[in-house]
């Protein structure tokens, strides 16, 4: 059995080796961590990770206050959201100096039982350490999230006040005459079924119809407007096809609708079909940015009780920071766009006691909308 002098004399050599290897430590450390080239933090980095490295040398010696440690773990925790890194790259960070601390007390040299000790120590530090930062950065981000949300339904408010009453006018200087032109149209149309371009002339119409209710829609804070119907989501999801094939004919865009004939929904028709057109026209955007294949693809099923439309596309990966925000009021990455589109398309389905989600990484953008079970019904 090891004497207590031996066991002491095996930390001071393992104290020793680490001091004596200290740069080479922290050098790969800061090396190979992933750190952004605009992080306002970045020169601090270094002073952490020597600050850490000492704290570990005590935690070898025994001598290590935790409270010492929690004030070091808050302290990056803060400057790793000011930096908004992403909390996985921060715990690999952290797990990136663990393994070089717990792989070069190998170098040592010691007997095994001693330097699994020390490895359970280290192993122990760097666990508390991600303990206290994660649950620091946690805190903080909610703090941020929830201050955010106010200003925004305070914001939200003020600007909808202001919209309300650009809307009046704007509705009755720009709808009557648009209807008059769309009635016009249509008689062209019956009149003179083969006459080239009317089709083109209805659909544009109707996209111009469409933007002037999203901005009614903007300004009311009631959105239930017409009575809920059963609607089999199949020939709408077609209807929009239809109303949407010029644009992906022009796009040249390859559209897989993948679901059963039997799935139902019972909600506002005019709503529901003017969020799948908004998800088309967003898709069929989004894919004219990306070399082919271009795919739009409609997915409908039922999942825990829940009845899921999505609607994907294989264009640009939409960034995590935005898919947060990207159902908020007059939020766009659009050079021209007002940021009410999508805003409303998720006030609609909320109103039909639904909610909507968007997911994205490098294969699909994806945008779904989810009904309870209460919704569904199979023919």
């Amino acid at each position: 059995m090891e004497s207590s002098s031996d066991q002491l004399k095996t930390k001071k050599v393992l104290l020793q080796y680490l001091e004596e290897h200290q740069s080479l430590f922290l050098n790969e450390w800061n090396e190979t961590m992933i750190v952004n080239e605009i992080d306002p933090y970045k020169e601090t980095i270094k002073e952490n990770g020597y600050e850490m490295f000492s704290l570990v040398m005590n935690t070898i010696k025994g001598s290590l206050s935790e409270e010492v440690l929690r004030k070091l773990a808050y302290k990056i925790a803060t400057e790793r959201l000011e930096a908004n890194i992403n909390i996985g790259d921060f715990l690999y960070n952290i797990n990136l100096g663990r393994n070089i601390m717990v792989r070069n007390t190998f170098g040592a040299n010691l007997p095994i039982h001693d330097t699994q000790l020390f490895i359970e120590a280290i192993n122990k530090h760097f666990d508390t350490f991600s303990y206290h930062a994660v649950t620091k950065y946690t805190n903080l981000k909610n703090d941020v999230i929830d201050e955010k949300d106010t200003f925004i339904s305070e914001n939200h408010k003020d600007k909808l006040a202001v919209l309300g009453q650009i809307s009046s006018s704007f509705v009755h200087e720009f709808r009557n005459p648009l209807t008059a032109v769309m009635g016009f149209n249509k008689l062209l149309k019956k009149e003179n079924p083969n006459l080239k371009y009317l089709d083109i002339i209805d659909y544009e119409l109707n996209q111009l119809n469409f933007r002037i209710t999203q901005f009614l829609h903007t300004s009311r804070a009631d959105f239930n407007e017409e009575q809920r119907e059963q609607i089999s989501v199949m020939e709408l999801i077609e209807e929009i096809q239809q109303l949407t094939y010029a644009s992906i004919i022009d796009a040249n865009i390859n559209v897989e609708i993948v679901f059963f004939p039997d799935l139902y929904v019972t909600a506002s028709r005019n709503g529901l079909k003017q969020v799948f057109l908004n998800l088309f026209m967003n898709s069929i955007d989004a894919l004219k940015n990306k070399e082919q294949p271009r795919k739009l693809i409609v997915h409908a099923f039922t999942e825990r009780n829940e009845l899921v439309i999505s609607i994907s596309n294989n264009g640009p990966a939409i960034a995590r920071e935005i898919t947060e925000s990207i159902f908020e009021p007059f939020f766009t990455t659009k050079e021209l766009g007002t940021g009410i589109g999508l805003y409303v398309c998720k006030k609609i389905i909320e109103s039909n006691d639904g909610y909507m989600k968007c997911v994205s990484n490098g294969d699909l953008t994806t945008f779904s909308i989810h009904f309870p079970d209460s919704k569904m019904m199979d023919d």
